[in-house]
């Protein structure tokens, strides 16, 4: 099967750097298939990142090549921009309420009024946030600021999921259950592209894990390879 059908994501000899000495990422290969979870993991600082704003359009790369459901971020943003949902680790809220952010959101997806509704419901349902939806987002705190984030973007439908770091101040209870809800939309043929510096996190969720540090991929595989092979 062509790569560019059979995976999601591919990137070859990826190289970023934004001062022409320092590689923030730094000759990286990877591929992430159609409906699979895939998981960097790694320190502050590792890369993961400036990987994800690459492949999601945001920066440029240095050099490399990489695709993103068979387009090249560089070259077809809008595209990529259409068919994808991003989570950040930088906050992106205005004076609006948490009921307003998830109206925004449904009407830039052009969700239908009554379907955004019921979606809009169960998010704030599932995320615990129903009793602040009418406090401004940049009152919240921290847990609940990323629960937010979380929740608009899983307002519309997308081939891939870019996470980075989302589950950032949130209680254990409520980082289970966001790991589950993206776990169920991954089984429903969503692919997934997952940063975290938590070990279980990425043991419990991710099918693939590359481990990253100083913007290189030291190694790369299942949770049970990689502990079989480094305890």
């Amino acid at each position: 099967m062509p790569q560019s059908q059979e995976h999601a994501i591919s990137v070859s000899n990826l190289v970023k750097t934004y001062d022409g000495r320092k590689m923030a990422v730094d000759d990286i290969t990877f591929s992430v298939k159609k409906g699979e979870i895939y998981g960097l993991l790694g320190k502050n600082g590792a890369g993961k990142t400036t990987t994800i704003k690459i492949l999601t359009t945001l920066i440029p790369p240095t050099s490399g090549n990489v695709e993103v459901l068979g387009h090249d971020p560089v070259k077809a943003p809008v595209y990529i921009k259409k068919h994808v949902g991003v989570v950040q680790q930088e906050e992106s809220f205005d004076f609006a309420t948490v009921e307003t952010n998830m109206k925004i959101y449904a009407t830039l997806w052009q969700i239908p009024r009554e379907e955004a509704k019921a979606r809009t419901e169960e998010l704030l349902e599932l995320f615990e946030l129903t009793e602040v939806r009418k406090t401004r987002a940049f009152e919240l705190s921290g847990g609940q600021k990323k629960k937010l984030q979380v929740a608009r973007e899983l307002l519309h439908d997308m081939d891939i999921l870019f996470l980075d770091e989302p589950t950032v101040g949130m209680d254990p209870i409520m980082r289970r259950r966001i790991l589950d809800n993206i776990r169920k939309r991954a089984q429903n043929g969503m692919t997934v592209l997952f940063t975290t510096h938590f070990l279980e996190e990425a043991d419990y969720i991710c099918d693939r894990i590359a481990i990253m540090s100083k913007g290189k991929i030291k190694v790369e595989g299942t949770s049970s390879e990689l502990k079989n092979t480094y305890g």
